[in-house]
């Protein structure tokens, strides 16, 4: 079994910086892509930012240049670094990693949630 637990969220000013945390842990083999989702009351779950195993990185356009996403392999942790926030930003924000493991090949696993406020 494989366990992602996200750290980081909170309530922040209009303008103001958060960074996300996200670990695995268990019997991990490989990781490739490691992922920020978010999702916003009423609306769908969208894909914030994504990091390949070979560190190439996807965001979406309405967070370019405010957000970057980075990994370090050696401790199995995703973040997000979080600038300029917007009250459009305000969201529960979900990792996701693409996982192989000693039973089975390459599958999603997603974390349990963190909360993101950006209001005044």
């Amino acid at each position: 079994q494989v366990q992602l637990v996200e750290s980081g969220g909170g309530l922040v000013q209009p303008g103001g910086s958060l960074r996300l945390s996200c670990a695995a842990s268990g019997s991990i083999l490989s990781i490739n892509t490691m992922a920020w989702h978010r999702q916003a009351p009423g609306k769908q779950r969208e894909l914030v930012a994504q990091i390949t195993i070979a560190d190439n990185t996807e965001y979406a356009d309405s967070v370019k240049g405010r957000f970057t996403i980075s990994r370090d392999n050696a401790k199995n942790t995703v973040y997000l670094q979080m600038h300029d926030l917007k009250p459009e930003d305000t969201a529960v924000y979900y990792c996701r990693f693409k996982v192989a493991t000693s039973d089975s090949g390459y599958r999603n696993y997603w974390g349990q949630g963190t909360q993101v406020t950006v209001s005044s």
